[in-house]
């Protein structure tokens, strides 16, 4: 049987000391679903594996339930395929922002490709924070800690186009990719 190369990028574990998943017990649990090969990274949930399940959605739910069951709260799974990432990063989607040390860049990847009224590119009333695109399920997004260190980028995200939403700093992207 082929085997696929996916991401699941989990919402919400290991944050301020809230819903405590560790590493290797994170790694066992996806081994013991028959993923092979499985790699995480850094300890906000990105998991690296092989299956031989070729439905994202499918994968998404499977991974859910039994992280619930096996750690005792919801933990809500995106899932993408490597070869999505890959082209994605070979998109160079920021290649056009001037970057600094106050200048951060963020993919919040979506579960479902939902639609919002919001119009992108928009930026924030305090200038502080930039959606410069949404392609698919993906948003890319540039925030300026130089202007608030309070942004509500979260909240605008989620207000536009729901809580089915995780965020990730692109550094996490360019170390996922050294992995793939």
């Amino acid at each position: 049987m082929n085997s696929n190369k996916y991401i699941a990028f989990l919402r919400g574990i290991n944050v301020g000391g809230h819903h405590k998943v560790p590493m290797a017990d994170l790694r066992k649990t996806l081994e013991s679903l028959g993923f092979k090969n499985v790699i995480t990274l850094l300890n906000s949930g990105n998991i690296i594996f092989y299956t031989t399940i070729n439905n994202t959605g499918e994968l998404e739910k499977l991974i859910s339930e039994h992280l619930e069951k096996n750690f005792g709260f919801s933990i809500p799974t995106i899932i993408r395929s490597a070869k999505t990432i890959l082209e994605l990063f070979n998109n160079a989607p920021f290649q056009d922002i001037e970057l600094h040390k106050d200048i951060r860049l963020y993919i919040s990847l979506l579960r479902k490709n939902t639609v919002s009224d919001l119009e992108i590119p928009w930026t924030s009333p305090d200038n502080s924070y930039h959606i410069i695109e949404k392609k698919d399920k993906d948003i890319l997004s540039v925030l300026d800690i130089s202007v608030t260190k309070t942004p509500k980028a979260m909240e605008v995200l989620e207000k536009a186009f729901g809580s089915d939403i995780t965020t990730r700093n692109w550094k996490t992207i360019e170390r996922i990719i050294k992995k793939l």
